[in-house]
């Protein structure tokens, strides 16, 4: 049987990076919350009059946030009968949840796994300085109140993987 290993963590913490690596040595499926769902959120937001970058807003929060996640796990079921699964997203509020594995492998019937990605405040601001990404701008700009929502990284709330993001480069 498949299964599904979450790769989370704040932006900027080498979730992409870690989930590139369990995914190739174990060949299995890489969903990238951004890759699945960018193009789609884009057009969404520029057509509802937002702007197409925003991605901390509530009314980004609020309208698009459990749709991208549902079609994250969505595709993932699709790809499990074939080989595992890496997603690699925030899940920000999901881990503080102490059933949500359980849920998630009963809605999903494959084992998961989560591994936390977490590495100190200042290295995730450079890291989104340094990759450049227009998504970013507005965290970079107001640093200390974008923060806030990430300050204290609360790791999962149940059994994880922790992996130091420094290792992430």
């Amino acid at each position: 049987m498949s299964k599904i290993i979450i790769v989370c963590g704040s932006p900027g913490a080498g979730k992409t990076t870690h989930a590139k690596r369990l995914a190739a040595d174990g060949a299995a499926t890489l969903l990238d919350i951004d890759t699945v769902s960018e193009r789609l959120v884009k057009v969404g937001l520029i057509e509802s009059g937002h702007h197409p970058d925003d991605r901390d807003s509530d009314y980004f929060k609020r309208t698009y946030r459990v749709p991208i996640y549902q079609a994250l796990f969505d595709i993932a079921r699709e790809n499990l009968p074939y080989n595992d699964v890496v997603i690699a997203g925030p899940f920000t509020k999901e881990i503080q949840d102490p059933d949500w594995i359980v849920k998630l492998s009963g809605r999903l019937d494959s084992s998961v796994e989560v591994h936390y990605v977490q590495c100190p405040a200042e290295i995730r601001r450079q890291r989104l300085a340094n990759r450049g990404d227009e998504r970013d701008r507005a965290k970079l700009e107001d640093w200390d109140r974008y923060i806030q929502y990430y300050q204290e990284e609360r790791p999962p709330v149940f059994d994880h993987v922790l992996v130091n993001g420094l290792d992430s480069l």
